[in-house]
């Protein structure tokens, strides 16, 4: 079972000392990977769905993970997740193939297409296409990462006759995750990802997604060269305990990315040393 790490980029890692504090920690420990999470900007006051007060401190994740590259060594830094019908495709795969290059090919790129309407209202993307910008846009960034001459033509973003250097260090291009819990994600990931990510999930709920990914893969043909959908889960707060690590072995999860329940760097530190030794016992 690998081990993650959730919220490397906000509340009290926001602060650099304390995130790099927090990142070595979990390196030392043994940790797999961390893993920042991402909006832009957070309704205010705060109104469900929103799941922070607006004045909670994030970090952006490119920006946040670039620097504690240089402060790790062999930990994987994800984005879980990228709100990517958000974002401009042509510049995020500038942005996260310079972060493979700094972290000598150590980024994982987990993607989602938000749920927040005030977030696309604010940075002036459309909350209803955003399933078919999520595709759109990867399509795109693909073509860049991977084609000698990049050229692509959707409905939204087209380019040809340009290149995008240096492409990231792994090849064909970081893994991709898609980060949902809904049927278009389901499906999204078994054709499109090298993983899928789902979020504050506990054994029964899990069960519930693994189970919705594999009614997707038997209607959708998943392509080879992607080889076996990797399935990652955030348990709810905490750490869990062993019977239910085990029922997320039994189901197939690959990596448990735990949410700390802990504030400031002292406890993260202990919560980090705790959790390594209990989930890998």
């Amino acid at each position: 079972m690998k081990l993650g790490l959730f919220g490397i980029n906000f509340g009290p890692c926001a602060q650099p000392e304390v995130a790099v504090r927090v990142a070595r920690a979990a390196e030392d420990a043994g940790f797999e990977s961390v893993w920042t999470g991402e909006h832009v900007v957070l309704p205010d006051p705060q109104a469900p769905p929103s799941p922070v007060p607006a004045q909670t401190p994030m970090l952006d994740p490119a920006v946040a993970l670039a620097f504690l590259a240089a402060h790790t060594t062999r930990l994987r830094l994800a984005t879980g997740i990228v709100i990517l019908p958000q974002r401009n495709p042509v510049v995020l795969a500038k942005e996260m193939a310079s972060l493979d290059v700094l972290s000598k090919g150590r980024l994982v790129l987990g993607v989602g297409v938000g749920y927040l309407k005030p977030e696309f209202d604010a940075v002036g993307a459309d909350f209803a296409q955003r399933g078919a910008r999520m595709d759109e846009y990867l399509d795109a960034m693909l073509a860049l990462w991977t084609q000698e001459k990049p050229a692509f033509a959707g409905e939204t973003v087209r380019f040809a006759g340009v290149d995008a250097q240096p492409r990231p260090v792994q090849k064909p291009h970081p893994p991709l995750v898609i980060g949902a819990m809904t049927p278009p994600a389901w499906r999204r990931a078994v054709l499109r990802a090298n993983g899928w990510y789902g979020f504050a999930l506990d054994p029964a709920r899990a069960a519930q997604q693994v189970a919705g990914l594999a009614e997707a893969a038997k209607r959708a043909l998943r392509p080879a060269a992607l080889g076996p959908l990797e399935l990652t889960v955030t348990p709810p707060p905490g750490i869990p305990d062993a019977d239910a690590v085990q029922r997320y072995r039994d189901l197939g999860v690959a990596r448990l990315v735990l949410l700390p329940n802990a504030l400031g760097a002292d406890e993260l530190v202990a919560f980090v040393d705790r959790a390594a030794g209990a989930v890998a016992r």
